[in-house]
């Protein structure tokens, strides 16, 4: 089947995209020449292994912002200053991304780290980049079902008081949304794209559906309460400067995972072109929206102690009973929000399972052939959205046992996904200083001699999230309340350290130079 906006791989010499690791290693060293690319590799795979481009620029734009979903995240813990930073420096990292996208792969930061690292490192700064990457987009899918159920739970409180959430109903919650979102992107993968164009849409239209009652509505708070004041509530920091950069961190993950477009860019027509665009268009349209929202929440938010009260669950919900003087138009309101998740968790289902995808496809998971493949019928990869949905369930059940030990785990979604963005912004400023591997082969978009100042405010951003990140959010710390994200992280990475050791380093090649610059020509032409 042609495509007018994609290519056809034998034109260029390049039979697939579907590859073993035993093909990469029979004719190639790990690290070859021009940049630390691996030498050509010989692909075979047969018709109907290839994802059909069926995102236009318009669709994909609208999976971006409804997967973002920043003012609906942001409802939960609203703080006028530490938004407005992390959209200002999270704007540093989207540009600092859109810098490195000479091409538009579907494992993104690690083909980036590819085609920028050094080759003396080139395969290990790959591997481990597309593991941290994986882990924290597949913490990342966990946290959103965990706060939509949560969000459904606390309804079912709001409605009925004598209601006393389970962890294990919540589990239950969790692994219906699960099934419900690889359901789709397996069955109605034709139907994906005009699903998150009616998310792009509800995400807008609602937002104003939401803020116009809530203005009408509610007590105005003064502006110096909006503009001046910090509210550290208890968490015992002695210093407002580390509580104000803990609470930052809250919205911080309210602007994560802009990059989720970038991993169906392989089903985007024209994406060197569409996706880079895509990616700023999102931080400014969510940044936009956020920061409204952000601006009429703590205006009207009426009384502080009341939306902090533990009997609803998210301070939001309380805000719409307030304003409202209703439980069933609070109801409403949230259905709204909890809507738009079910939609957005969709879109995240197809982006990390084109990832993890993209990573088997080189070779980077256990038992890569496998997991690589395309379903002939639907043209999607089946094995990569049920290993997606299955490790949700899997991770879910340790919900019922301890919230707290999932919460470790779903700390990893920060963490990894801001090391992922670093990674290859720091291999992007060294290829910037290395002369003596030629000039930088960027697409047609990027940030001329603004390049490499946004590259280091960019890192200094991304180090300052990650340093406070393992941070514990309570004084005194006890096993409840316990920042685990800095163990379970450090923990995992050892992890990854013996497997590369004793495996990984002998059998991870990564993605090949001749089909890299295949999809970089292809991308530009």
């Amino acid at each position: 089947m042609s495509n007018p906006d994609g290519f056809e791989m034998s034109r260029m010499g390049v039979k697939s995209a579907h590859f073993s690791v035993s093909e990469q290693q029979r004719g190639h060293s790990r690290s070859g020449s021009n940049g630390g690319f691996n030498g050509g590799v010989t692909t075979s795979m047969s018709s109907g292994k290839r994802l059909d481009r069926g995102f236009g620029s318009l669709s994909i734009l609208c999976l971006s912002i409804t997967l973002l979903s920043s003012w609906e995240a942001v409802a939960n813990r609203p703080g006028l200053g530490n938004g407005l930073v992390a959209l200002r420096d999270d704007s540093h990292l989207a540009l600092a991304g859109r810098d490195e996208l000479n091409d538009s792969p579907a494992g993104a930061q690690y083909h980036w780290t590819a085609a920028l690292a050094p080759p003396r490192i080139q395969a290990f700064s790959t591997w481990i980049q597309g593991w941290i990457t994986v882990f924290g987009w597949q913490a990342s899918t966990t946290s959103i079902c965990y706060l939509i159920a949560s969000q459904i739970q606390a309804m079912v409180l709001l409605n009925n008081p004598g209601y006393v959430p389970q962890q294990w109903q919540g589990t239950l919650i969790m692994w219906a949304v699960i099934l419900g979102s690889g359901l789709v992107n397996i069955y109605g993968i034709k139907m994906l794209p005009a699903l998150q164009m009616m998310g792009g849409i509800l995400h807008i239209t609602l937002f104003i559906a939401l803020v116009v009652p809530i203005i009408l509505l509610s007590r105005r708070s003064t502006p110096e309460f909006v503009f001046t004041e910090l509210l550290t509530a208890d968490d015992g920091w002695q210093s407002p400067g580390v509580a104000w950069c803990l609470g930052m961190l809250t919205v911080t993950y309210c602007f994560l995972g802009f990059d989720g477009a970038i991993h169906m860019s392989e089903e985007v027509r024209n994406p060197a072109v569409v996706i880079p665009r895509v990616l700023v268009q999102t931080i400014a349209i969510n940044g936009v929206l956020a920061f409204v929202f952000l601006i009429v929440i703590l205006f009207c938010i009426g009384s502080v102690e009341n939306a902090l009260s533990p009997q609803y669950l998210f301070p939001i919900i309380a805000i719409f009973g307030e304003t409202t003087n209703s439980s069933k138009a609070a109801t409403a309101m949230q259905t709204a929000i909890t809507g738009i998740g079910l939609i957005s968790n969709v879109g995240v289902v197809a982006s990390v399972s084109r990832l993890t995808w993209a990573f088997a496809r080189d070779g980077g998971l256990p038992f890569s052939p496998y997991f690589a493949h395309v379903d002939r019928q639907h043209r999607v990869p089946k094995r990569a959205i049920l290993l997606v949905s299955g490790a949700v369930i899997i991770l879910s059940v340790i919900n019922i046992a301890s919230e707290t030990a999932l919460s470790a785990i779903l700390a990893l979604s920060t963490s990894s996904i801001y090391i992922s963005y670093l990674i290859p912004i720091v291999m992007m400023i060294i290829r910037r200083f290395d002369s003596s591997r030629g000039a930088i082969p960027f697409g047609p978009w990027h940030l001329g001699r603004y390049g490499l100042v946004i590259n280091i405010l960019a890192l200094i951003f991304g180090l300052f999230v990650c340093i406070f990140v393992p941070f514990p959010t309570q004084i005194p710390v006890t096993a409840a309340n316990m920042n685990w994200s800095g163990p379970v992280f450090l923990g995992v990475f050892l992890l990854l350290l013996v497997d590369w050791t004793f495996r990984a380093r002998h059998k991870f090649v990564g993605p090949s130079k001749d089909l890299l610059f295949a999809r970089t020509k292809a991308c530009a032409s």
